[in-house]
Parts: C-alpha cells; sequence; structure tokens
C-alpha cells in the first residue's frame, strides 16, 4: 500500500499512546517520491541571540514512491518517531542510530511484535520501482575487456566527453574495444553519468537485450558521428 497523509496521522497518533506515552507533538507529515530514503525526520537549527542552538519546523517525510505491505510502513512511521522523540528529549546519542537508538527500538519491537530496523531493506521488487523509469537519452560506452568481460559507462552527450573516454579507455592494456550506442532505455538511468575513466561490469546477454535498437556512434578519436540509419 501507499499512505495517505491522514493514515500516517492516524497512525502517528496510535503509536504516540501506544509506545511514547503521548509525549510526541504533533508534527505535519509530507509524502515523498525519493529515491534516497522510506522516512525521513527534517527540521531547522537556529541560532538564538545567546547563542543557544534552537531546533524547529519539524516534519515527517514518508516515502510513497513504492508499495509496502502495511506492517513495513508501520515500522518506517515508528522508526521516525524514534529519532523524533530522541531529538525532543535532546538526547545525546552515539550516532544517528546509536544506542540510544537501538535501545527504545528493541524495547519497542520486544514490547510490541513489531520488526523495526536501523535500515530498511528492499526487497527485489521494491528494488525495481525505486528505480527512475523516465525515457531519456544516454550515451552508452560498451568497453570488451581482453579477459571476455564486458564494462558499461554511461557518458555525458558531449562530443569532447564521448572522446576523452574512447582515448583514455582504448589505450589500456586490458581494453580491446570500445563501442558506444545512443539509447532513451530507462534501463540505464540507474547508472551515474559521468567522464570517469571506468567501467561497471554487465553480462554479454543484459547488453545485447537493454542496447537492443540503440543507435550505434562511430568514435576514432577525433570525431564523433551517430549513426541514425
Amino acid at each position: 500500500m501507499k499512505p495517505t497523509i491522514d493514515y500516517i496521522e492516524k497512525k502517528f497518533d496510535e503509536f504516540n499512546r501506544m509506545c511514547f506515552n503521548g509525549e510526541l507533538p504533533k508534527v505535519p507529515v509530507r509524502l515523498s517520491n525519493a529515491k534516497t530514503f522510506m522516512g525521513k525526520l527534517v527540521w531547522k537549527v537556529v541560532r538564538r541571540p545567546d547563542g543557544k542552538v534552537e531546533k524547529l519546523d519539524y516534519h515527517l517525510r514518508i516515502n510513497t514512491r513504492i508499495d509496502l505491505p502495511e506492517p513495513e510502513i508501520e515500522d518506517v512511521i515508528l522508526h521516525e518517531m524514534i529519532h523524533y522523540y530522541i531529538e525532543l528529549k535532546d538526547l545525546r546519542d552515539t550516532s544517528a542510530h546509536g544506542e540510544i537508538f537501538k535501545s527504545i527500538m528493541n524495547a519497542i519491537n520486544v514490547k510490541f511484535g513489531r520488526h523495526i530496523t536501523v535500515r530498511h531493506k528492499n526487497t527485489d521488487e521494491q528494488a525495481e520501482q525505486l528505480q527512475d523509469k523516465r525515457r531519456r537519452w544516454h550515451v552508452v560506452a560498451l568497453v570488451t575487456i581482453s579477459d571476455g568481460r564486458f564494462g558499461l559507462k554511461v557518458l555525458p552527450r558531449i562530443k569532447q566527453s564521448i572522446i576523452a573516454y574512447y582515448n583514455g579507455m582504448i589505450s589500456s592494456n586490458t581494453v580491446t574495444k570500445v563501442d558506444f550506442f545512443l539509447t532513451d532505455n530507462p534501463f540505464f538511468n540507474r547508472y551515474p553519468n559521468s567522464s570517469v575513466l571506468r567501467a561497471h561490469f554487465i553480462e554479454r546477454e543484459v547488453v545485447e537485450r537493454e542496447l537492443k535498437g540503440a543507435y550505434t556512434i562511430t568514435c576514432d578519436g577525433t570525431r564523433v558521428v551517430v549513426n541514425t540509419k
């Protein structure tokens, strides 16, 4: 399920009474489409005229990018509520998920049969949902290694970057060939876009499947030509 703000607020009130003795003030809830977190407690830090630091404007962000079973959503909410409790009480923990956090987490898990964890681990299906599915054009370099393996690199769509990558990689004793392709396959959104002289190892069958229908690009070290026919 993908939680709504009303659902999260209802669960916040329920867990506040059940696990925190009603000590947590209401906090604004915002829904997120981020790829990097399932839940996050956010606040603003200001320095008062007397030099003391004050934390203001707490709000809770819960990710709705992927479908989670309801118990997992509840555990994400509880996870962030533990952070909220620690911050409000100004408790000095050993780290972001230090001894105090783990002590409260373990106590709730044991007492209420929860499965709160320090870090949420996505299933393969959930990880797939986090992938960016938007179509955008990529220049993809396919590097053939002398031992038969293949490397893949997504490059900026800039002539100088393509030429520099080609010349840098082909000069290596372990690289036998560098081919370039232009594709809008969302599969390649998962790879970082840069000119760094490295490549991610990839299976041949994956390469052949994901680059099917892509335009080829000719690069001889001095010029770049996109073959659109």
